[in-house]
């Protein structure tokens, strides 16, 4: 079940760089990158065009992190429009690279209560997906498991999205480690989301306090194997690495997978 299974960094570099980058990635045994938008889309059509028939031509998965700049639930109309949009434009961008995802961080609480937001980010997700499909666009919406306790996105409220906007979803396990204190959830969390056909994961090492993340890390060989006996049997995987040494940990977590093989059940 191993060739199910593809582990990449969270960056793929400047369009003068992606070819050479997505090389050196293949070389490496990586199978997969998701694109850093976080700070704005920084690709042209043509450009994006090029690179996602590079990477499928590699058999290199590519996804989109969308910029960080988007709050579905805030009580400002305009701020939620820009957030649609800046979703909207990953997704177009998106449809160019032949990205599988497009990854975002939907919202934060603010002044309204948890089910409040909950029930604000459905509806604009669901304005999204109708977008989505009258446009053709062809990324899945992913929002991620955040990282604080005070923000949208534990892996319940991800997963009730799934459930009701029939979106995908990034499971970030780092994240889910930091808001639980130092519990990664493996079984509880996957079953929460076994309707997905693969899993869209983050994972690396994560620094963190009692309101959840701080900062990510290198990840460490013990993390990486508790990931890996971790996987379900017969579901497809991705694991994007986010640490600051991202395409090392890459390898050194394809190359545990390897030499672990006898112990994913």
């Amino acid at each position: 079940m191993t060739d199910k299974i593809k582990f990449g960094p969270a960056g793929l570099g400047s369009a003068k760089e992606a070819t050479n980058n997505l090389n050196e990635f293949y070389k490496l045994g990586l199978r997969a990158c998701e694109i850093a938008f976080t700070y704005g889309i920084y690709l042209k059509k043509d450009e994006a065009k090029e690179i996602g028939e590079y990477a499928k031509k590699l058999g290199i998965q590519l996804s989109i992190h969308a910029p960080y700049f988007i709050n579905l639930n805030s009580e400002d109309k305009e701020k939620v429009e820009k957030s649609k949009k800046r979703i909207i434009d990953c997704l177009e961008i998106g449809t160019y690279l032949n990205a599988k995802y497009v990854v975002f961080h939907a919202a934060f609480y603010g002044k309204f209560s948890k089910e409040q937001t909950y029930e604000n980010t459905k509806k604009i997700i669901l304005e999204l997906q109708k977008i989505r499909k009258e446009r053709n666009y062809t990324p899945k919406l992913a929002p991620e498991t955040t990282g604080k306790i005070n923000v949208f996105g534990s892996a319940e409220e991800i997963a009730r999205l799934v459930r009701d906007t029939r979106c995908h979803a990034c499971i970030d396990f780092a994240h889910i480690f930091a808001r639980s204190n130092g519990d990664y959830k493996f079984q509880e969390t996957l079953k929460l989301f076994d309707e997905l056909d693969e899993f869209h994961l983050h994972f690396s090492g994560i620094e963190y306090n009692k309101n959840g993340e701080k900062s990510h890390k290198k990840t460490s060989k013990e993390e990486w194997k508790k990931l890996i006996n971790a996987f379900p049997k017969n579901k497809k995987i991705v694991i994007i690495n986010e640490s600051p040494d991202m395409i090392n940990d890459s390898v050194e977590g394809l190359k545990l997978l390897n030499e672990n093989r006898n112990i994913i059940h």
